[in-house]
């Protein structure tokens, strides 16, 4: 096996696009996730991140991270406006209308109608999110943290969850592979996510258990 070495100061030598390609793979795979976020004035927003992170089940709360805002950062400032926005799960049937929203699209034109995904209001929030999706959700924002690099760092509160019912397991768990969904290395590249099998909650003095059908679930009064 052949392994190359490499310092801060020589990656700082590559081309911006080479060195983010580089980094962002390193980080492992990653969601694959569309904001969708609206504008009184300029109506509806939609942008791909490979950033979103669970922060905790009680309340249900998400955070992710958005780059420096410039004048072309749509997706925070509606969120800073409104203070709510949606999540919608990246499925193998959209993965290049989902990438295409990444483009950077006027003000005023609205990546659903660009792309050609269908924008969804469910219960009356006013973000929306795409039908097309089989995951989504309504969030309330809760923080905004500014990174050393100027990149934001935003907290939501989960207000609502619409799951396709196919992939949700007895146990509380979601089979996102049954639904087809998909994450992100890189920048640029898309992967299938096969499960290869559950383990119990792991313990010092309990042997770990598997389960290769992700339905099964556990028993948590037995885990």
């Amino acid at each position: 096996m052949v392994r190359e070495f490499l310092d801060k100061e020589e990656i700082l030598t590559w081309g911006s696009r080479k060195r983010a390609r580089f980094v962002n793979s390193l980080s492992g795979f990653k969601s694959a996730t569309l904001i969708g976020t609206y504008d009184p004035e300029y109506g509806d927003n939609l942008s791909i991140v490979s950033s979103v992170v669970h922060l905790g089940s009680t309340p249900p709360m998400m955070g992710f991270v958005l780059r420096p805002p410039g004048k072309d950062a749509h997706t925070y400032k509606n969120i800073i406006k409104t203070g709510i926005c949606t999540f919608s799960h990246v499925n193998e049937d959209i993965i290049e209308q989902s990438h295409q929203t990444s483009a950077r699209y006027p003000r005023n034109s609205s990546e659903f109608e660009e792309v050609g995904l269908t924008s969804l209001r469910i219960n009356g929030w006013k973000a929306p999110c795409v039908e097309e999706s089989r995951v989504r959700m309504g969030l309330n924002l809760i923080d905004d943290i500014e990174l050393a690099n100027g990149c934001r760092f935003l907290t939501c509160e989960v207000n609502w969850f619409d799951v396709d019912s196919r992939g949700l397991c007895e146990d509380g768990y979601v089979d996102l592979n049954k639904l087809g969904g998909v994450s992100i290395s890189g920048l640029d590249g898309y992967h299938k996510t096969p499960g290869i099998f559950r383990l119990s909650y792991a313990k010092t003095d309990v042997e770990l258990r598997k389960i290769f059908d992700f339905n099964e679930g556990w028993d948590d009064n037995l885990v």
